[in-house]
């Protein structure tokens, strides 16, 4: 690295990937006097470089993934360090020093994946203490005084060691949002600290021993948590505190013994994700339809059949996933197919002897799993009024409407069917009064345009000034380039600094993705991407790349080109912007982010609105059984109506018996339910 004058300008360095593994290290590091963040991970260091101790002004420091055995050296001659992240080292508890606690601005502490076996000594003065991660590690015990000073902590990960119990003193932690206490023993942790941490937003108890005995009796007072993993546990039930979360929107309860759930989960109002994978339930209370904000439903290898789906399971409305593989399942409800945004279908392990024929409405469905049901017949797709079946119009009239051709020509195509239709003469009818009224309106816009070609004639005859400004402009004058102000997508320090900045496209407009999600990208998502360097004369350049998903939308994919070039008009950059597509990068495009991009199935939901209008469907079902009576659907012919069955019409949300008999008055409960 050459010395220049503007090392001791630089603000931030990322050296991560590089092989330091032989005591070299850049000496130049230490010019940079105004250095406020270093990246030094997976590097190979064993030790901190002594060149660290120039940096008086050093705020964030990296050393994850190294073989550094100890913190001792620099760290406490640095006043402004504000975190340390050392994560994935081969750190003992001997290896970190007393005295960087003493340090009054550090804030950020992680030492997850090493080799401790109790807490930091001395880590209790750390006062300014915000984010702290102990996870994976082998500590056995928390000292009581740990949590006494460190009352502002937001963040606690004290997952995957060997705990068995917690110091009562963490009630005081009343600021800490996100919780994570996974994989340790706490059997005998009753966790009463838990209602006065009123702030808490996370909460991840994941195989942590609980069961009915060690939990608090109330989570009343925690109005703010959203967030609740309880999965891997020895649960026989839910547990009464969780129905007094109204505000939970993610609840993880598999991997327990649950055999029922109580009729109050609808206090769930704003749950979005139910996880009950592997449990014992057999049946799913009808409360459950009330939680009309559910995305992903989660009931995988429990003991669930068709009578212990509620048949009203059509008013999740929200409904995205269901997930009932290794079930009992025989059939399905067929109000499951009235969840018009399900994408992802999974039933594979079970008993299917058929599904609904409404399955084919499902337009969004992405993923349908019936593997492994060895007697199940799949519905035949409706073979006569396809339009109507998949709510499309295909008829050439409707076509050429979309194509905006005039009414005229449109019912001129229409004329030459055979069959008469009888809505069909009254839509004619509707557009021949429609275009006597489009004679009139022209009739009214030329009037109009008589009036203004008027006066601009006795405005230009008496010579008035504002007449110059009614004129047309030449179709080259137009051409001229309009200012644009790009600070409404772009911050001011944008590209001032090396490093890498990504943008998402979201509602049309890019928005600035976290650093830790940087190579991360959603298949149907779009992405601008800045790399900013220092050239050789230590002037900054640019790289611009767009990144195009496979499963990106349209108005997505406009948009992050445009931006690109937004980009590049804002910097005043010289260079092109790239076209980057998934699955086809270039080598260039992969060393930004250092060889070590993945895919994310899914993305944001596209920036225009789609309406669709509403068709109701005509259904036949035969009635069948004494105790258990059951309906099965059959074609809608004349041929399927047998006498020794009952049969029910669905039309347009009206149900009608079609023999006239007495029916058993859980009957018609059940067909309320439906």
């Amino acid at each position: 690295m050459a010395a220049t004058g503007v090392l001791p300008f630089i603000r931030g360095v990322d050296l991560s990937g590089n092989d330091f593994k032989g005591g070299y290290f850049p000496e130049h590091v230490k010019s940079m006097t105004s250095l406020r963040w270093l990246k030094l991970n997976r590097t190979g260091l064993c030790y901190l470089p002594e060149e660290l101790s120039s940096l008086q002004k050093l705020e964030h420091l990296s050393v994850s993934h190294n073989s550094i055995t100890t913190l001792h050296g620099e760290l406490s001659g640095l006043p402004c360090l504000r975190a340390i992240v050392a994560r994935a080292n081969c750190l003992k508890n001997s290896g970190v020093p007393d005295d960087i606690f003493q340090l009054d601005d550090l804030s950020v502490l992680d030492l997850s994946y090493n080799q401790l076996t109790e807490c930091p000594r001395e880590l209790e003065n750390a006062k300014n203490m915000l984010v702290l991660n102990l996870k994976h590690n082998s500590i056995d015990n928390i000292p009581n005084q740990l949590f006494i000073n460190l009352t502002d902590l937001l963040y606690l990960d004290l997952s995957d060691n060997k705990l068995e119990s917690l110091p009562p003193q963490m009630r005081r932690l009343v600021h800490l949002q996100t919780l994570i206490l996974n994989n340790n023993p706490l059997l005998h942790a009753q966790l009463r600290q838990l209602p006065a941490m009123v702030a808490l937003q996370t909460l991840h108890l994941r195989n942590t021993q609980r069961t009915q005995s060690n939990l608090p009796t109330s989570l009343e007072g925690l109005s703010n948590l959203s967030d609740v993993d309880l999965s891997c546990n020895d649960l026989t039930r839910v547990p009464e505190c969780l129905y007094t979360l109204s505000n939970i929107r993610r609840l993880n309860l598999s991997s327990n013994q649950i055999g029922e759930l109580s009729l109050c989960i609808d206090q769930w109002c704003q749950l979005e994700t139910l996880n009950l994978s592997r449990n014992q339930l057999t049946s799913l209370p009808s409360a459950i339809c009330k939680l009309t904000k559910l995305k992903k439903l989660y009931l995988n290898s429990n003991k669930l059949d068709f009578d212990g789906i509620p048949s009203g399971i059509g008013k999740l409305v929200s409904l995205e996933e269901f997930m009932a593989a290794n079930n009992n399942l025989e059939l399905i409800p067929e109000s499951l197919c009235r969840c018009v945004k399900l994408r992802k279908l999974v039933l594979n392990k079970n008993r299917l002897v058929t599904l609904p024929e409404a399955v084919h409405f499902l337009t969004d469905i992405e993923i349908l799993d019936v593997r492994e049901n060895p007697n199940l017949v799949m519905p035949p797709k409706p073979v006569d009024r396809t339009s109507e079946w998949y709510n499309i119009d295909f008829s050439l009239q409707n076509q050429l409407r979309l194509a905006g051709a005039s009414p005229a020509t449109v019912a001129a195509a229409g004329a030459g069917s055979s069959p008469k239709d009888p809505m069909a003469r009254k839509m004619r009818l509707r557009r021949r009064k429609d275009s006597s009224q489009d004679d009139q309106a022209k009739q009214v816009l030329k009037g109009m345009s008589d009036v203004a070609q008027e006066k601009n004639k006795k405005m230009e005859e008496n010579g008035d000034p504002k007449y110059t400004d009614l004129k047309t402009r030449r179709w080259d004058q137009s051409l001229e380039k309009p200012q644009l102000n790009y600070s409404e997508f772009f911050t001011e320090d944008v590209g001032q600094l090396p490093g890498v900045t990504v943008w998402q496209i979201e509602n049309f407009v890019p928005t600035m993705v976290d650093e830790t999600f940087h190579g991360k990208f959603y298949e149907a998502d779009c992405y601008i991407v800045l790399k900013t360097f220092l050239d050789d004369n230590g002037s900054l350049n640019w790289e611009i790349y767009y990144w195009i998903g496979q499963e990106a939308t349209l108005d997505k994919k406009a948009c992050s080109a445009i931006h690109a070039v937004n980009l590049r008009n804002y910097l005043g950059a010289e260079c092109r912007s790239i076209r980057e597509e998934m699955g086809d990068e270039s080598d260039e495009f992969s060393q930004v982010f250092d060889h070590e991009i993945s895919y994310i199935e899914g993305g944001t939901a596209s920036g225009f609105y789609t309406v669709e209008d509403t068709h109701y469907i005509t259904r036949l079902y035969r009635v069948y059984g004494k105790k258990n009576i059951k309906l099965e659907p059959v074609p809608l012919k004349a041929a399927s109506l047998d006498p020794r069955f009952y049969f029910i019409c669905f039309l347009s949300y009206i149900w009608e018996i079609t023999s006239s008999c007495f029916f058993p008055l859980n009957f018609f409960a059940c067909l309320a339910d439906t």
